[in-house]
């Protein structure tokens, strides 16, 4: 498999079986400065066949409803196959226990396909930033969702008193960056931090960090960072 490949351009993947809205959205990236939609496929099979030939891309613009192997279990296999791929699902659906699973399995983000060509084009700059784009209406639908879980933590998961601060930073949604300055650490202090959370937490990504920190209510009762 080979490594990401060293460019000045942020390189994307799109995965999305409707030619149209393919093209269209691909066109869009490409006219974007420093953005560059090098390959499209209209299936997960072949993406993950790409990607064990091709350079590795920063960004996948992924949809859910895709024939064959769905959007977010192929989603799960891209990023088993390149960690730091940051992949943003791009759909129809707002279903949130859709989303929840998408952000649980993987996905740096999860816009509408009715979001704007700035609205992408902020995503795709928003996950390699850091952080874990989602628009207004889908984090309600998300939040909605998490108010009717029960509301006792299901478990710690061993956090330390250090990651449920750095953990309560990431949900008001700063970046590792201004964590590091809010808390006084260094970026690498932080960075190592935000390894151990995922470890524990058994996700992958910020997002998925998050959504199972809100989901399971994991900083309740702690005081406003």
């Amino acid at each position: 498999m080979n490594t990401t490949t060293v460019t000045t351009k942020t390189t994307v993947w799109l995965i999305e079986d409707n030619a149209d809205y393919r093209r269209m959205v691909a066109w869009q990236i490409n006219q974007i400065s420093g953005l560059y939609c090098v390959h499209t496929y209209s299936t997960c099979e072949q993406a993950l066949a790409a990607i064990r030939t091709e350079p590795l891309p920063q960004v996948v613009l992924c949809d859910v409803g895709l024939p064959g192997m769905d959007g977010i279990t192929g989603m799960s296999a891209i990023k088993a196959l390149s960690p730091s791929t940051h992949v943003i699902m791009l759909t129809v659906h707002d279903d949130p226990h859709k989303v929840y699973g998408a952000i649980c399995a993987g996905a740096s983000g999860y816009l509408l396909k009715d979001a704007s060509e700035e609205a992408i084009t902020a995503a795709i700059h928003e996950v390699l930033n850091g952080g874990a784009p989602m628009n207004g209406r889908i984090a309600r639908l998300v939040l909605g969702a998490f108010a009717q879980q029960n509301s006792t933590p299901h478990n710690d998961y061993g956090l330390s008193a250090r990651e449920k601060d750095i953990l309560q930073y990431m949900v008001k949604g700063l970046i590792k960056k201004e964590i590091a300055e809010e808390m006084g650490l260094s970026y690498h202090t932080v960075n190592n931090y935000l390894r151990r959370i995922y470890d524990k937490l058994h996700v992958h990504t910020r997002g998925g960090a998050v959504a199972k920190t809100v989901e399971e209510k994991l900083l309740k009762g702690r005081e406003p960072a």
